[in-house]
């Protein structure tokens, strides 16, 4: 039977009709298409499938707790339905319940791997923790009762389920069946009370006797119900609402803790009063009056230990007196009293103790202390109750996330270095003992390289985090703030900020992992470059740029007495310190009224500054206040560690440094860059009489029109060529509605206008061709803009070592430009294998160490390398732009600058992120919609691979931390806490199940506490019940259909490719590789034939075995 290619027919309609919206871009087609066949691609849709890989941080709005402790694993709910577990360091686990609703109640199956969970929707579920990917196995819905509190006895079978109505429901965790056996409120408090005592709050068992059941009323009462009478043993009344209770090991006391800040401890056959009385945090007040109330207790757990007196651990309780007190955990051991300060309010907490049973002496050892954003254990056995040292990435929300940055595929040396210098930042203090969550194990690691994400903070912070393997740990933190004067306080504040709160809040994170440049832009438009170096340095003066970039504006017309201003002396430019733009004489009438001018939003400190190991400040560069106009964010960042050069542009322009000479090279407004180019005709005013112009000092050198190739110098070029350009400004019309959007500060406002300030949106360096005449690629830089337009600027370094520093950069507009629709995005370079060309690099060396100057010069600099003219002939057509914006990508055949590929990636929607990523030996383009979907396009053809509806873009945090990476990664910030990481790629969903750790180790349970001969004698001692004889079906009968209902869970299959988003991949597959489908037939008709043989031979065995054991009693067996 013949078999048809479908893909590439359909490769052809798609290449086609995305191709033939315009004749000319189809001739184009047609003309190249002969020589793109060459390129073979080798990426299939069959290597894409998208799945959930794990969830790392901190649980958002965590809401409960628990803890099995013979299997030593952790487990947090959240008020989203969430489910998080935690084993031993990098075994973690994230489930999820389908309705959403709050999780109110977390309990183990201690030891059976197993736990159930009550929600606040009234649905309690049994989740299997024996699978790697847990999944619920039964649920039961409430219907006419909503659930306030849950006990599982250990090593029981049936589930107490208290309800608001203050009744108790009994079920059986194995069938999920209700019991007919129901402890009726009215029943439980008799007369002892007139009025309805609210909501169960708590219920237990005597840890001596099972059928004695303690249950706590949230009004005040407390009754010790006796399973086998069906009534009250006793009753405990209390004027104060109980929030909590907690047995004695020994089942003859228990302590109850109340709203009004006391603790009552009552004896079981004593109902009439308390035992004791006390108020933890109570100021002590004589003549017998009663003490200040205080805050409630919300919860107290009573520990005993065999050696000392027993440890009563409490949550709340402060006086009321103590306005702005953080929240407190109390820990009361014999007459001392421990109050430990949380930084969050305190969500729950658990006592760890070395028995599962609770008719031992507990001997606690530690307590784990939840709270709002953070998870504390504290060490009850040291002195002072030291915390230990978190072993998960519980952190990454220590200051909110502003960005990330992923990559995978790093060189290998990179994060023992970057480990190495964060090892030095550790605190002190921490318990000395191991972390004692330590269940579970460790899956397979079948991915070896090395992956690293980085997180840019609202304080200007940066972590740098290990990621390999589907594990995280940080390994290094960064204080970009440390360069800047703080403010003692907000009086104190420069009236020059730009935004109110978070000053340093990183908005874009540049970074070279081969030379381990690092370059960040924060939010009071500011860049800093930074130098990575293993030796601690102090600098005397930071070194510093302030860069003025203005799309001017002037609405009032000044006399004409304005002067250009002197020029400076071209010998000032070597000294970083005398890079400070000059003041500018008043342009207007009101400048001169005290309007803020050439000063940055930040001020840098200009004491020396102790740097430790790790990255080390090389340039501090500052955009500046111009005629009372604040400067503008920035919107791209790009930085090349061969070329010793960063680049940044706003919505006003774009501006080159020389971060080894600490000088700008390129100051201009966007319109300059296209020269008399631009599509838009935007043409400037005629020069007015009073014109500032927009470059003075050191730090503006600028270049408008194409005059004299182009060129801008920089400053230390001994003849200074210098023109001052007067920047080209918008129709007058626009002058209004251009100005109230630069003045907008908000990030989120896109303005769609074609007409609107064009931003640099897009920022590549790269070797490559420029022009269309061009033999030869060359260093280069191609700038992106939000209407779409890709403009090429070239770039002429001068030779390494020495004259590097010396020598000026000569940055000239090519006066190429490409079009494309939408904002771009990103852009990269192929070359004629179809291999990504990678941006020229220096590799890193250790910048403090002093060395030959002979060693020096030759290391100084590595050039990238350039073809020379007489070899360019067999590789005339040698390079491919790939470039991505917001609606579509296009191939462009480089230097002839034919469009050979276009596709339009989306119409009624845009791509939120797009990357260019390597991919099991090929390269993809990787696109993330607003609409929720996420593509990947074949390179250089762009035929789609995978078209996945993956996640709305519910809020901005989404579309700002979203990111591709190499080998199918990418992550995204799920909530303001976690960060989720994805997969696209088929082998690594295949892979995820071997990787992913186990939370289920067979353990064994330890031995039951041994009774004693005398209590055994007597009857002393623990006493059993046979629950099963009280609440089976033949006993208590059948509970009434209409209280509950049951649900069966999907549990019972494991989920093998990460069930999350299998059939969505696989339908998505399904449709790109329809050519596969006669093969496959085939293929399981062999399959069906072989496995008929095989149960055909299967039988006649089994036959042969019956006959064999026929005859066999058991014991021969």
């Amino acid at each position: 039977m013949r078999k048809f290619n479908i893909r590439k027919v359909l490769d052809g309609l798609t290449a086609g009709s995305s191709s033939s919206s315009s004749a000319a871009s189809s001739s184009q087609q047609q003309q190249t298409a002969t020589r793109e066949n060459d390129i073979p691609e080798t990426l299939q849709s069959e290597h894409f499938q998208l799945c959930k890989t794990v969830r790392h941080g901190f649980p958002y709005q965590p809401s409960s707790l628990a803890f099995d402790p013979v299997q030593k694993i952790l487990a947090i709910g959240t008020q989203t339905g969430a489910l998080r577990l935690f084993g031993r360091p990098g075994v973690e686990c994230y489930c999820q319940h389908d309705s959403g609703a709050a999780v109110i109640q977390l309990q183990f199956l201690i030891n059976e791997g197993a736990l159930v969970s009550a929600l606040a929707d009234d649905t309690v579920h049994l989740w299997n923790l024996r699978q790697k990917r847990p999944a619920i196995l039964h649920s039961l819905k409430f219907n006419r009762e909503r659930i306030t509190f849950c006990h599982l006895p250990f090593q029981s079978k049936w589930l107490y389920v208290g309800t608001e109505r203050g009744n108790i429901h009994i079920v059986n965790v194995e069938s999920f069946s209700l019991s007919g056996y129901v402890i009726m409120w009215n029943k439980a408090i008799e007369l002892s009370s007139k009025s309805h005592p609210g909501p169960i709050v708590h219920i237990s068992d005597n840890p001596m006797d099972e059928g004695k059941l303690l249950i706590g009323f949230e009004s005040g009462t407390v009754a010790l119900w006796d399973l086998k009478s069906k009534k009250a043993d006793y009753r405990y009344t209390h004027d104060e609402a109980i929030h909590s209770v907690a047995w004695h090991h020994e089942g003859k006391q228990f302590i109850c803790s109340h709203s009004d800040g006391t603790l009552t401890i009552w004896n079981v056959r004593n109902p009439t009063k308390p035992l004791q009385t006390i108020t933890p945090h109570g100021k002590q007040v004589k003549d017998g009056k009663k003490p200040e109330p205080c805050k409630p207790i919300l919860k107290v757990e009573y520990k005993t230990t065999r050696a000392g007196e027993p440890f009563i651990i409490l949550s709340g309780g402060l006086s009321y007196d103590t306005v702005g007190r953080r929240p407190c955990l109390t820990v009361m051991h014999g007459k001392s009293t421990a109050v430990l300060e949380m930084d969050y309010s305190i969500v729950d907490f658990l006592t760890l103790c070395e028995t599962p049973y609770s008719n031992d002496f507990q001997e606690p050892y530690a307590v784990i202390v939840l709270l709002e954003k953070d998870l504390v254990l504290i060490d009850l056995a040291q002195n002072g109750y030291p915390i230990f040292e978190t072993p998960y990435p519980l952190s990454i929300h220590e200051s909110p996330v502003t960005c990330c940055e992923y990559f995978a595929d790093c060189p290998v040396d990179l994060i023992p270095a970057l480990y190495s210098v964060g090892a030095r930042q550790k605190r002190q203090g921490y318990s000395k003992k191991e972390w004692p969550i330590n269940g579970g194990n460790w899956g397979l690691v079948t991915q070896s390289y090395p992956e690293i994400i980085i997180t840019g903070h609202a304080d200007g912070s940066i972590k740098f985090w290990d990621a390999s393997a589907i594990t995280l740990q940080v390994l290094y933190k960064l204080k970009t703030s440390k360069v800047f004067e703080k403010s003692r306080n907000k009086d104190d504040r420069p009236s020059t900020d730009i935004v109110d709160e978070d000053p340093y809040a990183i908005q874009i994170i540049s970074w070279c992992p081969e030379s381990r440049m690092l370059c960040i832009a924060g939010v009071s438009a500011h860049v800093i470059v930074y130098r990575f170096s293993k030796q601690e340095i102090t600098t005397e003066v930071i070194p510093m740029l302030e860069v003025r970039l203005l799309y001017e504006i002037n609405y009032i017309e000044s006399p004409d007495t304005e002067q250009v201003p002197p020029l400076p002396t071209p010998g000032t430019g070597s000294n970083p310190q005398s890079i400070v733009p000059q003041s500018h004489p008043s342009t207007s009438s009101s400048s001169s009224d005290g309007l803020r001018d050439n000063v940055p939003c930040l001020k840098v400190k200009n004491s020396s500054l102790k740097e430790s190991a790790g990255y080390q400040v090389e340039l501090v560069i500052q955009l500046v206040w111009v005629s009372g106009e604040p400067p503008q964010q920035i919107t791209s960042l790009a930085i090349n560690s061969a070329y010793g050069l960063v680049v940044f542009g706003n919505c006003n322009g774009i501006a080159m440094v020389d971060y080894l000479q600490k000088t700008t090279l390129l100051n201009l407004g966007t319109i300059e860059l296209y020269g008399s180019n631009d599509p838009y005709r935007r043409e400037p005013r005629s020069p007015r009489k009073s014109r500032q112009p927009s470059g003075v000092g050191l730090c503006d050198i600028n270049e408008g029109t194409a005059v004299q190739e182009d060129r801008c110098k920089s400053p230390t070029s001994a003849k200074m060529s210098r023109k001052l350009s007067l920047p080209t400004e918008l129709k007058p019309e626009l002058d209004v509605r251009d100005n109230s959007f630069s003045r907008s500060r908000s990030s989120s406002v896109t303005s769609i206008d074609k007409e609107s300030r064009e931003a640099i949106s897009a920022l590549h360096f790269c070797e490559t061709f420029t022009r269309k005449a061009d033999t030869a690629p060359s260093p280069c830089l191609w700038v992106g803009t939000t209407l779409g337009t890709v403009l090429v600027i070239a770039l002429n370094l001068p030779p390494g070592g020495e004259q590097r520093l010396v020598q000026p950069v000569i940055v000239s507009p090519s006066g190429t430009i490409l079009r494309l629709k939408g904002a771009i995005l990103r852009m990269a370079f192929l070359d004629t294998t179809g291999s990504l060309v990678a941006p020229a690099y220096e590799a890193w060396r250790e910048p403090n160490v002093l060395e030959d100057k002979d060693e020096k010069d030759k290391s100084k600099k590595r050039r990238p390398v350039s073809v020379s003219p007489s070899s360019s002939q067999e590789i005339s057509e040698n390079q491919y732009a790939v470039i991505c914006s917001e609606k579509q990508a296009k191939v462009i055949s480089l230097p002839s600058q034919n469009c050979t590929y276009k596709q339009n990636i989306t119409e009624t929607s845009f791509v939120l992120r797009g990357d260019i990523v390597a991919l099991s030996n090929g390269i993809c383009l990787a696109c993330f919609c607003a609409n929720g979907h996420i593509m990947t396009f074949s390179l250089p053809s762009l035929r789609p691979l995978l078209d996945v509806y993956y996640l709305p873009l519910t809020n901005m945090r989404i579309a700002r931390t979203f990111c591709f990476t190499n080998n199918g990664q990418a992550l995204y910030l799920v909530s303001p806490t976690e960060i989720q990481r994805i997969t696209y790629s088929q082998e690594t969903c295949e892979n995820l199940q071997e990787m992913l750790g186990e939370l289920f180790t067979p353990v064994e349970t330890p031995e039951a506490p041994n009774r004693g001969f005398f209590k055994g004698l007597f009857g002393g001692g623990a006493q059993s019940l046979d629950r099963e004889e009280l609440f089976g079906e033949s006993a208590a009968g059948k509970a009434s259909r209409s209280l509950a209902q049951h649900i069966p869970g999907p549990g019972g299959i494991e989920g093998v490719k990460g069930a999350a988003s299998g059939i969505v991949c696989e339908l998505a597959r399904a449709r790109l590789a329809l050519d596969e489908r006669g093969q496959k037939l085939g293929e399981l008709e062999e399959r069906t034939a072989a496995m008929l043989t095989s149960a055909d031979s299967f039988s006649k065995h089994a036959h042969e075995m019956m006959i064999k054991c026929k005859d066999k009693k058991w014991y021969q067996f």
